[in-house]
Parts: C-alpha cells; structure tokens; sequence
C-alpha cells in the first residue's frame, strides 16, 4: 500500500512505568518489586545470558525508526550494552539497591521445559544505518528504575 514503515524488534526493555506487580510483560519487574519489599528473589538456573534496553534507549530508537529516511523498509533488533547472566542480574539488582537477597536455584522441571535459554541481540544493524546504540548500563538502568519505584511504588501493586 505503499506505507512507509519499519520494524523494530525489542528483547527486555526495562525502566520507570514498567509493570512490578507480575511477570506478564518481564521478570525483572518482579524482582525489582520482590527487592523493594524486602523479599528474596530466586533465580532458576541462573547462567541464561539477556540483554536488557533501557526505556529512555528504547524510546530513541523509536524516534530515530520515525525520522530516519534509512529506517524505511528496514528491520532493526534493539538490545542492551552487554550480555549478563540472570545470577549476575541479580548480584547487581541487589548491589544497587543496597538491600535485598537472591538464591539460585535449579529449574522447576515443568519450567526447565518452556525456558528461552540465551537471548540477547544484536544491534550492529541499526548502529550502521540510523547510528543508534544502547547507552545506558543495566546499572544505571537499575538505579534509574530502583529511584522511580522507592517513589511510586505505592501506584504498581
């Protein structure tokens, strides 16, 4: 029909807004909420290696998908600064916090089953063509989110 359009595609994009009171759009949402009250945060398996996007990175992508006249047409995978681990998340959440714990466990056989093992992407593309790239760390993303929700916690349960 002759529309313009571009498609971007997101792994875990995380940040302030993001929805802490169940895991039906990630789970890091439910441990940042487990963090916050006070609750440990368990782990399954725990070396399943992601990537997470800032919302603030997310949202400059989209901007520059709209704008940009090499975007039409084109296909771009969004991701973080880096890979990291689900345990290593978890060290860092609770670092960042500054209170908070975490335990690995194995995986829950029915859940073994369903799991995405690795995934993270790669975000070259988009870089060589719009000159985007993921800026914020997950540690500032984590601050960044941790900061938000000891403000407004109260308003996500």
């Amino acid at each position: 029909h002759g529309v313009p359009s571009t498609v971007l595609r997101l792994t875990n994009t995380i940040g302030p807004g993001m929805r802490i009171k169940d895991a039906r759009q990630t789970f890091v949402g439910v441990w940042i909420r487990q963090i916050l009250e006070c609750r440990p945060v368990e782990v399954w398996g725990g070396e399943q290696l992601r990537d997470f996007t800032y919302v603030d990175d997310a949202v400059e992508a989209f901007l520059l998908a709209a704008t940009h006249p090499a975007a039409v047409g084109g296909v771009f995978n969004l991701g973080g600064v880096g890979r990291i681990s689900l345990r290593e998340l978890a060290e860092t959440l609770v670092r960042v916090a500054g209170q908070g714990s975490f335990s690995v466990r194995a995986f829950p056989a029915d859940r073994r089953k369903i799991d995405i093992g690795d995934y993270y992407s790669d975000c070259r593309l988009i870089g060589r063509k719009l000159g985007w790239k993921p800026r914020t760390t997950i540690r500032q993303a984590l601050a960044k989110t941790l900061a938000y929700y000891r403000q407004e916690l109260r308003y996500y349960l």
